[in-house]
């Protein structure tokens, strides 16, 4: 594991950090989109951000839904973002608004994972149809 705290300032002023239940979904899709506040809107469409430590069947800490914030711009802009997005949810979002601490690499085997294996079917079932709503729903916001 690589831990990753110690950047430079000009680094976390573009570094964002979260967590949306599937590595690979989260990868896949948060690799295309760009500013930090079009991220936050899509985050909240493309995850369960109501479910405590789970996405779909996969379940435990790490598919938990959390934003790890570099600066208190990023901390004011992840709560007005959860404000905004309760209102399209029955329940309550539990997504944690935490300040960053630590980053620890995943283990190279899971990089670019989706990319590398679009045949899998964990991809074509969970991750495509998320990466074809990301597309769809949300063109204007990825890099080209």
């Amino acid at each position: 594991m690589t831990n990753i705290s110690h950047v430079s300032m000009l680094e976390l002023i573009m570094l964002a950090t979260i967590a949306g239940g599937c590595f690979w979904c989260t990868e896949a899709i948060f690799s295309q989109v760009i500013p930090f506040d079009k991220l936050l809107y899509v985050f909240f469409k493309l995850h369960d951000p109501t479910t405590l430590n789970a996405q779909g069947a996969d379940v435990g800490t790490q598919y938990r839904s959390a934003i790890f914030y570099h600066s208190p711009a990023q901390r004011t802009s992840a709560l007005e973002a959860i404000k905004k997005a309760q209102s399209e949810y029955k329940d309550k979002i539990v997504t944690e608004v935490t300040e960053f601490n630590n980053f620890y690499a995943a283990d190279p085997s899971h990089k670019d994972y989706y990319f590398k294996h679009r045949s899998n079917p964990y991809c074509m079932l969970v991750i495509d149809p998320k990466i074809n709503k990301l597309k769809k729903d949300f063109k204007e916001m990825l890099k080209s």
